[in-house]
């Protein structure tokens, strides 16, 4: 089961550092979608460095699995509130939207996942 754990862990702290990266910096698409929709800009940096932090204790919960729990546990929070907000928006209706609408349902699985194994593996 550790084996899992690492490998999810490992992947979500990707996609995490991937996708907080740019909010934190302000450039690029999505940032700037975002704050176009009625995020303020700090709004998107917080973001930002919340799944920049949760990449980081990820990589750290490999070795000690509280942190990565917590941190995967977080994940599923922010992604839950991400759900939201593109269900707000209606972009799980509309065909343009849809495929980037859905990222945050993947990986939002993809963390209770990471939780699961990592508690699993204490």
């Amino acid at each position: 089961m550790y084996i899992a754990a690492v490998i999810l862990s490992a992947l979500l702290a990707l996609f995490s550092l991937a996708a907080g990266a740019p909010k934190v910096q302000l450039k690029g698409d999505v940032p700037e979608g975002l704050v176009a929709k009625g995020l303020s800009s700090g709004l998107v940096r917080f973001i930002g460095l919340s799944e920049v932090a949760a990449a980081v204790a990820l990589v750290a919960g490999i070795w000690w699995q509280p942190l990565g729990i917590a941190a995967a546990t977080g994940m599923v929070i922010l992604l839950l509130g991400a759900i939201t907000y593109h269900a707000k928006w209606g972009d799980y209706a509309d065909s343009s939207s849809r495929k980037a609408a859905t990222a945050p349902v993947v990986f939002c699985l993809l963390s209770v996942a990471t939780a699961g194994t990592l508690a699993a593996s204490l």
